[in-house]
């Protein structure tokens, strides 16, 4: 193997590229909106089974940051069928690092796991995900110390940051109409119909396991309706609670036949009231809640086409963010501190995914690193994005790879640059 083809391996599985290791700086490179920082990627798990965490929206550390979640498999590369389970476990930071496995569940996608969290009542031992139990999906709150559990009547989606209160779906409408994102356990009851009464958006105490539909899909289909939604399906999708868990925001798509989907962003409380409409152009991608009325979202709009916006929920304004330095839709979260926002990129030509930090302040994007992503899962709902995430004090990063032989966690030290 000449040289040059094996260093570029090697420098692809710790996050660089040839062209960011050795090129030298170039003149003005200091006064750019882009700088590179290449950071290692340290392996988090290991094979010859694969390891995930899934989606970007939570963080997969413990309060203290010893115990790191993490789901394991058997395969990669293609769609679980029913009856295939994952494995929910963690990792000891502080012992061997080997996988320590909790429980099983039927109830998960590539995409978003198990919507395995710490819980924010203790969010030192006590985790949640949803499970399949008797023929239906559920929720369960495990104390990982003592091994205690408690199954709540529904499964979640989006649970409020003090851990009292979650939000949730349809997994088995999404899993049939968005695949890679919603359960496969058991078919889709709601299939053949466009848009349910009696399915949507639901609302659950985790304290007493009240719970109740609280918009229908119907309401959905109904509201400002034109001609875009004659004789479409109807989901919801990407639900995520506000600092205070005082609103959620969700996402409406639907589709006509095997056409692309259409999405609006919408924001509301938690006992479905005061909804508002927030975007309605036709796309919205990845969001994260900047403070408790501000959405930062890639979606389409006039001013600006497809961008990053800041949307305020108290009103109808929206301005485009970063417009000429976050040029691509990515998974985008906010610092603990706000002061940074983390974003990856989708494969380029090359089958490379960016990961990146965007300091706000400075208007000044930083590349920490470029990971390759094998072309026989790009665009598939097995797809492996990197789903960045914090950690608690922002001074790691957590993502999932597949640019080695297997499906794996890595974590990245930014505390350099975020301190």
């Amino acid at each position: 193997m000449p040289e040059s083809v094996s260093r570029r391996r090697v420098l692809r599985g710790i996050g660089l590229t040839v062209a960011a290791a050795v090129a030298p700086r170039r003149a003005g490179a200091a006064r750019s909106a882009t700088s590179r920082a290449a950071r290692p990627a340290e392996p988090l798990t290991r094979g010859p089974r694969h390891h995930f965490f899934g989606y970007y929206d939570k963080c997969p550390w413990n309060r203290s940051g010893r115990l790191v979640l993490a789901m394991e498999v058997e395969f990669a590369g293609r769609q679980p069928e029913p009856g295939e389970p994952l494995t929910v476990g963690m990792v000891d930071l502080e012992g061997d690092r080997r996988f320590i496995p909790l429980d099983t569940t039927l109830a998960w996608c590539w995409q978003q796991g198990c919507m395995l969290q710490w819980l924010g009542t203790d969010p030192e031992r006590l985790i949640i995900y949803n499970r399949f139990d008797d023929g239906r999906y559920v929720a369960v709150v495990r104390d990982t110390q003592g091994g205690m559990t408690r199954v709540l009547p529904r499964p979640v989606y989006a649970v409020s940051p003090d851990g009292r209160q979650a939000v949730t779906l349809d997994f088995g409408r999404v899993g049939r109409l968005r695949p890679g994102y919603g359960y496969v356990a058991r078919p889709d009851e709601t299939q053949g119909r466009a848009a349910p009464e009696d399915a949507g958006i639901y609302w659950m105490d985790l304290r007493t396991d009240e719970n109740r539909l609280i918009i229908p899909l119907a309401w959905a289909a109904s509201h400002r309706a034109d001609a875009r939604l004659e004789g479409a399906e109807h989901w919801f999708n990407h639900l995520q609670f506000n600092p205070s868990g005082t609103r959620f925001i969700f996402l409406h798509r639907w589709r006509r036949g095997a056409g692309a989907w259409l999405t609006r962003l919408y924001a509301a409380r938690p006992d479905g009231t005061d909804i508002r409409l927030l975007s309605d152009h036709g796309m919205v991608s990845h969001f994260d809640w900047r403070d408790d009325d501000t959405i930062l979202a890639w979606a389409r709009r006039p001013s600006h086409g497809d961008r990053f916006y800041l949307f305020d929920v108290r009103g109808d304004r929206a301005e485009a963010f970063a417009p000429d330095v976050l040029t691509q839709d990515g998974h985008c979260s906010f610092s603990p501190d706000r002061r940074w926002v983390l974003v990856d990129s989708y494969p380029d030509r090359e089958d490379h995914q960016a990961l990146m930090l965007y300091r706000i302040a400075e208007s000044r994007r930083i590349v920490i690193g470029r990971f390759f992503h094998p072309p026989a899962l790009k665009g598939k709902p097995y797809r492996c994005d990197l789903h960045p995430r914090w950690s608690r004090d922002g001074r790691r990063v957590c993502i999932d790879g597949a640019h080695e032989s297997t499906r794996q966690m890595y974590v990245l030290d930014v505390s350099d640059l975020t301190a």
